[in-house]
């Protein structure tokens, strides 16, 4: 069998390429004018620089990773080639900018932007960028070079490093708020609030400066983080517990399992209000996204109406609950059961007539139903009913004896002990007969219909499973408004909670946390880049499909198909056996 050759300079002069087209890209959307004043490490670089440099580093270590093995210096090479092309396509963007007004058609094609990339040097400066640019093609793939449990400690530094400086203002923040708190009872917390306010201090006097991370704090995160990492990838893989447990394992579970239950009950006291606000918004995502993981992930059914019965929930809520209406006025608890129920109805609503739909035509009925939907909560003919574009206000609140649960930091436990409930049906539900049908139908409809599978229970079910979900995130989301409006309900909720479950692994419930957070609360950590978070979907989403197409924490069943269809499972070996129950 004969394999083409790579040539690694075909390779690094494309490379080279997208990552200057990548960085012109970023430049002409504004993100580099936008960030420039964003201080990584203090005095040294800033979140700007990172972005029309990294493109360089990251394609010069694909590169490498592509044309291995070669000689060392050849791969150094070819980092190089990459680094300048990628930097003297940008340097060409400055250029052009000097004899064609751009900013004509690119609005942030702006003297600001020639000035950053020529750092502050004019024409001059093309001489530094193409340096710069240079220095991080040969960085990316000399760490390619080392060996690998080293290469992953750096990169895992280097990422650290620039979470860190990023996250500056939002850690000050917090530990400021301690100090307050601290402040506000010093004769219960004793030496607690001492030491308390003695890292705050150090991490606001010591670690950062007023724009950043300081230097010298840096090199020591660097090499703490690093030495972290080496030690950790080099400790060998701990066998999966197969029989039964022993105290002492039982033991430390429990107690890993109370720490971490202890640390979600505090959480809220710890971070403050505006974190709480955003655990609440994950905590929505969280509970739509395990929804449509039943409906795409398990059953594969594609819904990109899927914000229907969010809306349905949000709105049943408001019906029974708001005195402005006038039709009742019950509790949140008293609605809670009957908003449910509304939603489990027009889930099989749904389902029945598109059950013999799959893959396209199914994604656009599941739209048309989403949009029907928002359009009737926005009709005059239902304005008596569900206020048209005034929507409903004064929508009843939860309350436990009396206490009313109004601030984002009560409802933070609200949406934890609906998560908990949630996410252990789905667990559950799984590997359950129903689960294992789920999938059957997912893989092959046909032949799940010729191993007596009931496909028409077995698709409303899920479709209902996924709108009780759905439905219970639109009842909280309700009453944590204390109002629900129509615009509140857009095609962009579906597609969001979408992106979350590919972005986290197609079927994987451990997913749907890991791309709620990623998808959701990072830009709201990383308040700069909420102008940007489409571009940063698309992007990602992109990056995950060449690179991680199983998502971020995939299923096992899930990782192992791709991995099998890429040929990566040796032949003359069986793939492993995933042991289910009843299978």
């Amino acid at each position: 069998m004969h394999t083409k050759s790579i040539s690694p300079w075909k390779e690094a002069v494309q490379a080279g390429l997208i990552a200057g087209a990548i960085a012109v890209l970023l430049n002409l959307v504004g993100m580099t004018t936008a960030f420039s004043g964003r201080y990584i490490v203090s005095g040294w670089f800033t979140m700007g620089q990172v972005l029309f440099l990294v493109p360089m580093f990251i394609l010069a270590y694909t590169t490498a990773r592509k044309i291995a093995p070669q000689p060392a210096m050849h791969t150094a090479l070819a980092g190089l080639v990459c680094g300048v092309i990628g930097s003297a396509v940008q340097a060409g963007l400055v250029l052009l900018g000097q004899v064609v007004n751009l900013r004509a058609m690119f609005i942030n094609a702006s003297p600001q932007l020639f000035e950053i990339l020529t750092f502050g040097r004019d024409l001059p400066g093309l001489l530094l960028l193409l340096l710069a640019g240079s220095i991080m093609g040969v960085v990316g793939a000399v760490i390619f070079l080392l060996p690998e449990r080293l290469a992953k400690s750096v990169l895992q530094a280097l990422l650290w490093i620039l979470l860190l400086g990023l996250l500056r203002d939002l850690v000050s923040t917090v530990t400021a708020q301690w100090v307050i708190k601290t402040k506000a009872f010093p004769d219960w917390l004793g030496w607690a609030g001492v030491l308390i306010t003695s890292l705050s201090t150090f991490i606001n006097k010591t670690i950062y400066s007023a724009s950043g991370l300081k230097p010298l704090s840096a090199i020591v995160l660097f090499l703490l983080v690093g030495a972290w990492a080496y030690w950790r990838y080099g400790r060998p893989k701990r066998a999966r517990i197969t029989g039964p447990l022993t105290r002492r394992q039982q033991t430390q579970r429990v107690l890993g399992l109370g720490g971490i239950a202890l640390l979600f009950i505090l959480l809220p006291s710890i971070l403050g209000i505006f974190f709480a606000e955003i655990l609440d918004n994950v905590g929505l995502y969280i509970l739509m996204g395990l929804g449509l993981n039943i409906v795409v992930g398990f059953a594969g059914l594609l819904d990109l109406g899927y914000v229907a019965f969010y809306a349905i929930g949000a709105y049943a809520m408001g019906v029974l609950t708001s005195p402005e209406l006038g039709f009742f006025n019950l509790t949140f608890w008293e609605a809670l059961p009957f908003a449910l129920l509304a939603t489990v109805i027009a889930g099989v609503i749904l389902g029945l007539p598109i059950l013999k739909m799959r893959g396209d035509y199914l994604a656009i009925v599941t739209l048309g139903f989403g949009e029907i939907v928002r359009l009737l909560a926005l009709s005059d003919w239902l304005r008596p009913w569900l206020g048209g574009t005034q929507g409903i206000q004064r929508i009843g609140q939860p309350t436990i004896g009396s206490i009313i649960l109004d601030s984002q930091q009560d409802l933070y436990y609200l949406f934890l002990a609906a998560i908990g409930i949630v996410a252990f049906i789905a667990w559950r539900l799984k590997d359950s007969r129903i689960g294992r049908a789920w999938m059957a139908i997912r893989e092959d409809e046909d032949v799940a219909m010729a191993m007596g599978i009931n496909h028409v229970a077995t698709k409303l079910l899920a479709f209902a499973t996924g709108a009780l979900f759905s439905g219970l995130a639109g009842t909280i989301f309700a009453a944590k408004l204390h109002s629900v409006y129509p615009h509140s309900m857009n095609f962009l909720v579906s597609i969001n909670v979408l992106s979350l479950i590919i972005i986290g692994g197609m079927g994987s419930i451990p997913g749907v946390f890991v791309g709620a957070f990623v998808l959701i609360a990072a830009p709201d950590l990383l308040r700069e880049f909420a102008e940007y978070r489409y571009l940063a979907y698309g992007a990602l989403l992109v990056a995950m499909m060449l690179t991680r197409p199983e998502g971020l924490w995939p299923e096992e069943r899930r990782r192992l198909e791709l991995h099998e269809e890429e040929g990566e499972v040796p032949l003359g070996e069986p793939p492993p056996v995933l042991n289910t129950p009843g299978g």
